[in-house]
Formats: C-alpha cells, structure tokens, sequence
C-alpha cells in the first residue's frame, strides 16, 4: 500500500503546486489517514517542499492502535505529553525547508489555531487547501471498495441473526446494542454510527435514536447500522413488520418506498447527476402525495466517514463517477403511525460491468418477523 499512499500525495502536491503553494498542511483526521495510511490522535501531515512528515503530538504515542502509517512517510513525536501543537510543529517546519506558502484545510481549522500558525510563521503566506482531499476521496480504488464490501458483509450478517432471534418485548435500545456488539462479533471495527431502531410510530423516522419502547405485535421495525471496517463505513436500512401480516396501510407504504428506492438505484450511472438520482427516488414519493417531511437527501457518499461527497439532494451539484460508493435510502414517516426506509449501499459501475455494484444484500422483501 506505500506506493499507493505516495501516489495520492503527489496528487495533492501537483495540486498544491498548480495553486501556487509550495507545501500543505492536512490536519483533518480523515484526510490524513487517506494520504498517510493512519491519523493518530491529534496528528497533521506535513507535504512538504523537501520531504512529508506525519507529526504526532507525544501524548499520541501513549496510546494503543492497530493503525500503521505508511513505512515511507518520516513520524515525528513532539517531546512530552505537552509538546505543543503538530501544525504549529508543521508550520515552522515548513518555513525551513524554504516554504514561503503552505495551503491548510481552513474548513478544519480553529481561528485560533489559524491565528497560531501565522504568528510562528509570519513570512509563510496561508493559503486555502479547501476540500482538495474531499475531492480525491470520492473516487475509490478497488481496495477501498474490498473493505467497504466486507463492512457490507458484516452489517448484514449481524441483522440477519438480529432477524431470527425473538423481538417482541425487546426495547429499541436493547436491540440497538445488541447489534453493535454482533458487529464487533463478526469483525468489525466498531459501528460506523450510531445504530438506530425505530418501533411502531418511531419507525423509518430518519436519525431515530433508540429509547425504552418495547416491540410490540403489529409494530413496524426500521433498523439503520453501519460497520467500519479498516476504516471503511457503509450502512443499510431495512423496514419488517412485527409477528402478524402487515396490514393493508403497510404493505402500501412499504412498496412506495421500494419503489422509490429502486427508481434511485437504477440511477446509478457514470456521467448521471446527482441531483437527477435523487429526482428518480423522490418524484415517485411526491407523485403519491408525500411532499412533506421527506428527507433532504436520497443517499450520500461513504468510505473514511460516513457522509461523504456526493451529496444525492436536489441542490446537488456535479455527476456520479465510476467507483463512486453511495447510499441509496428514501423513507416516509407518518407522525404517530410510524414509516418505512429502505437503505443500501451500492457502488456505481458502467452498465458494461453489470450497472450498480450492491454491497448490502439482505432481503428488502417485506417480512413479517
């Protein structure tokens, strides 16, 4: 993986050259682990005019992790637990490899530490990196989209065995828990975010966090989880009605939102903009009448975090690349009945290789549990 590393930082140098900086300053925890292969606590990455270098702050160093940098990149430790800060380190750095501009993810950082950077560094002219490293992210290799596929196959083993194990009487939060640990159980890093699982009116209710509702007969039950998984985050959603058949009202609502969803990931092609895929999912909720409450988004982008560009919302700017991850997850919530989402995440392929990779592969049919 070093030389992979390299090759996204000569990215991001050309960049950074072209922009008229001779050096940049990536401090956003993501960021650095993309170019640098790991962010330990409180890290910064260094381009800089003679040599990289990811510096550490000394308390950092205390600290376990199964992160490795890449073995071509220099780490520093500042000395002690009060060594002061990275970017600071970095700024005069810079300036005696004969910088006289560093770009910095001004979006990242504190005015005050803005403010701390000139003030060390008076003669080195700061400039704004902006969302240049967002941007190289949102395309992924196929390593990066191997671990997002094992993320994939986590999440959906851990609610499948969530499925065959007795719900009623269970509360949202009990669940909830139960599938973050099944998670780790199966090899994953942790929860991408925060899993959620709405009940009777709490279901498909986008952000839902878990309370002390019990599950009961007749309910609607929406789960949202996500594994990471070296890193990577994906997620899924899925709706199940609780021990009876679905009623009427339900299995109308279910297959609208089936159908939405379908209509957004059959979307998913090279070249499509982003805002016509959430069109294709939204247009069949608005056509049935649910205009109001809908989400401000159809899906987003995922990999290092878990809401990346692109954003698939109608104000979306720009058009989908290939090797591009996003989810696709429209929902209706009816305040005091409860709602349906439906919730993947695909990779855009050409239709030449088969159209949209799925990676979320449990059943979306409407089961009664």
């Amino acid at each position: 993986m070093s030389e992979v590393y390299a090759a996204r930082r000569t990215r991001l140098r050309e960049y950074c050259n072209a922009g008229g900086s001779a050096a940049a300053l990536v401090s956003r925890p993501a960021n650095v682990r993309y170019l640098a292969g790991a962010a330990p606590h409180g890290a910064v990455l260094l381009l800089g005019k003679t040599e990289d270098l990811l510096l550490c702050p000394g308390s950092s160093a205390d600290r376990p992790t199964q992160e490795r940098p890449d073995e071509a990149l220099r780490v520093q430790t500042l000395p002690g637990a009060g060594g002061g800060d990275p970017a600071v380190a970095a700024a005069r750095l810079a300036t005696g490899q004969g910088a006289d501009s560093l770009a910095v993810e001004e979006h990242h950082l504190t005015v005050a530490r803005h403010r701390a950077l000139g003030s060390v560094a008076p003669r080195l002219r700061l400039a704004n990196l902006g969302s240049a490293v967002e941007q190289l992210r949102v395309v992924k290799d196929e390593e990066e989209i191997s671990c997002l596929r094992i993320g994939a196959e986590i999440a959906d083993q851990a609610l499948g065995e969530l499925l065959e194990s007795i719900l009623v009487g269970r509360t949202e939060r009990h669940l909830a828990l139960e599938l973050e640990r099944r998670l780790v159980d199966h090899g994953a890093d942790g929860p991408a975010f925060r899993t959620s699982v709405g009940t009777g009116p709490n279901a498909g209710r986008p952000g839902h966090r878990p309370t002390d509702r019990r599950v009961e007969e007749g309910d609607f039950l929406s789960v949202c989880l996500g594994a990471t998984y070296r890193g990577y985050r994906c997620e899924i959603g899925r709706t199940f009605v609780i021990g009876t058949a679905p009623a009427d009202w339900q299995i109308e609502l279910y297959d609208l939102v089936f159908a939405a969803q379908r209509a957004g990931r059959e979307s998913l092609v090279p070249g499509a903009a982003c805002r016509d895929v959430d069109r294709a999912a939204r247009q069949v909720l608005d056509s049935a009448g649910y205009t109001e409450g809908l989400t401000v988004l159809t899906g987003h982008g995922v990999g290092l975090e878990i809401d990346e560009d692109p954003q698939l919302s109608p104000a979306a700017m720009g058009k989908l690349d290939a090797c591009v991850p996003v989810t696709v997850e429209p929902g209706v919530h009816l305040p005091g009945r409860g709602g349906v989402r439906i919730d993947d995440t695909l990779v855009v392929r050409p239709e030449a290789d088969g159209g949209p990779e799925l990676l979320t592969i449990t059943t979306k049919e409407l089961l009664a549990l």
